[in-house]
């Protein structure tokens, strides 16, 4: 999905993500996205590793695989761009799931309006259904609906 807003590993470096380039996929992350989940780390610790710096190496593994682990982080702070343009793209039809402590996992084609008002284009989003969070619409961990893993 590639849009104006900035979806993929380019779009998100306009919002303050950090890109990690490599020959056949460059990977995104943006901190203010990211709640821990450790998708990333535990799907492929080759290439996400929190103790090493850089802590995202692309070429750690084949372009294919880092994309699969990119796209199971539930919050979108990970994105992706293969060399050839290609990025994710969204799940059809739009799912929710909530969780049963009450964060809302959506996933597809999204445009969340954030508290600041600028609108971000994602396939993945973590919002909070318990409308405590300090970071609306997204899910901080915060309140009720942060508190437990799945």
């Amino acid at each position: 999905m590639t849009t104006a807003g900035g979806t993929g590993a380019e779009g998100a470096r306009d919002r303050g993500a950090r890109a990690y380039r490599g020959a056949g996929i460059t990977v995104s992350f943006d901190a203010r996205l990211c709640r821990h989940a450790a998708e990333c780390v535990r799907g492929l610790p080759a290439v996400f590793d929190t103790a090493r710096r850089p802590w995202i190496m692309p070429d750690a593994a084949e372009p294919g695989i880092v994309a699969e682990v990119v796209r199971r982080c539930p919050t979108g702070a990970l994105a992706y761009r293969s060399a050839d343009g290609g990025t994710e793209d969204p799940d059809r039809p739009t799912t929710v799931r909530r969780t049963a402590d009450g964060r809302l996992l959506v996933r597809g084609e999204l445009r969340v309006t954030e508290a600041s008002g600028e609108v971000r284009e994602t396939p993945r989003a973590m919002l909070c259904g318990c409308g405590r969070s300090a970071e609306p619409p997204y899910c901080d961990r915060s309140g009720a609906c942060g508190g437990h893993e799945d």
